[in-house]
């Protein structure tokens, strides 16, 4: 049997898909260690107080994240002086 060529046009589609493809995947990593690390459940009841949960949660990770970054980069963290 022939095996079916991809075209120009098949190409570019596939591109595209594995592009946008690995935006999701790595959207559902960061997902998963929000979930590990906080919890997948929210508490509050309030729909306001809910999107705050989750914002905080995915604050504290982000946080988490650079605070590993200086540790294995060896990044010596400077920060700006008080102005008096």
């Amino acid at each position: 049997m022939a095996q079916k060529q991809k075209g120009v046009a098949d190409a570019m589609i596939e591109a595209e898909f594995l592009t946008h493809y690995h935006k999701r995947s790595n959207v559902e990593t960061a997902f998963s260690m929000i979930k590990g690390k906080f919890g997948d459940a929210v508490r509050s009841k309030s729909d306001i107080g809910q999107l705050n949960e989750v914002l905080c949660k995915v604050f504290c990770h982000n946080l988490c994240v650079i605070i590993q970054a200086i540790h294995e980069l060896g990044i010596e963290p400077t920060f700006a002086k008080e102005q008096t």
